[in-house]
């Protein structure tokens, strides 16, 4: 039995980035990426009628796009169907897409392990010289979890569908995620590589009862004007990184509730 996902205005306007993007930008146009984040899903996506992405596999990152704003009609087919043989997996008819929006739209499992849809505005605001941005977000089947980096917790307590941020030195660092509380790595080591003006998006994905979790990687310009401004292994220059990253965390929370509330009420369209 196919499963069937709810696809909201926010999530759909990203789908619709396959073979509907214009060669160059033009001014209000949206920067939309698309991550394939539930496990065993192999899709096929249709833009107004025709094939745009095929064998959409688990674990792939779309390049960014560009989409002009305007009426779109998505559906996306289990792997192999298409409109003449199946009814579609996913639709959104008629999607108003707005102008100048940078997105990511994320398909990915539950806590519980449903598969779902979430949209989430990417944090393009500058960075000081010689600094990065690291968001984290937790879109995983499993509990809340802690992310570290260089062994040291950096987000404490992140649940699904969550995201956290926070602004450091540019340069490499070792991150892994523990589930809250302890010291029982989920997903990890990984070496990161954060660069000067750059925002790095790093996503937990996969299912915990599966042993598929995994992360997946994006990056996203910040329009910092880079310095040369020596940097060390992602920690805060001028402390231990502690007080920092606590205080960037906590005035930065509002981005991931921000994005929660636009998800939660966004409209849905599904056919049944």
């Amino acid at each position: 039995m196919k499963r069937k996902l709810a696809i909201g205005v926010g999530a759909a306007l990203a789908l619709s980035a396959f073979g509907a993007a214009p060669a160059m930008a033009a001014e209000g146009d949206s920067t939309v990426s698309v991550l394939h984040a539930v496990p065993g899903l192999t899709v096929d996506v249709y833009i107004n009628g025709e094939e745009a992405i095929a064998d959409f596999e688990p674990g792939t990152l779309t390049d960014p796009m560009m989409l002009a704003a305007g009426s779109y009609d998505i559906q996306v087919f289990a792997d192999g169907d298409t409109p003449d043989s199946a009814d579609p997996a996913i639709e959104a008819m008629g999607v108003e897409v707005p102008a100048s929006a940078n997105l990511t739209l994320a398909a990915h499992l539950t806590e519980s392990g449903d598969p779902t849809l979430s949209a989430f505005a990417n944090d393009t605001a500058a960075v000081e010289a010689g600094q990065a941005r690291l968001t984290v977000r937790h879109l995983a089947a499993a509990p809340a979890v802690d992310i570290r980096a260089g062994g040291d917790i950096i987000v404490e307590g992140l649940t699904n569908p969550d995201e956290a941020a926070l602004e450091t030195a540019a340069g490499s660092v070792s991150a892994d995620v523990v589930l809250a509380g302890t010291e029982d790595i989920a997903i990890g080591p990984a070496d990161l590589e954060l660069a000067e003006g750059v925002n790095t998006i790093v996503t937990a994905w996969g299912s915990a009862a599966d042993g598929n979790l995994a992360l997946a990687v994006q990056t996203v310009e910040a329009h910092s004007a880079p310095s040369g401004v020596p940097s060390d292994l992602g920690v805060a220059a001028g402390d231990d990184g502690t007080t920092g990253i606590a205080l960037a965390i906590a005035g930065l929370m509002g981005l991931a509730a921000l994005v929660v509330v636009r998800r939660q009420t966004a409209p849905v369209a599904e056919r049944r």
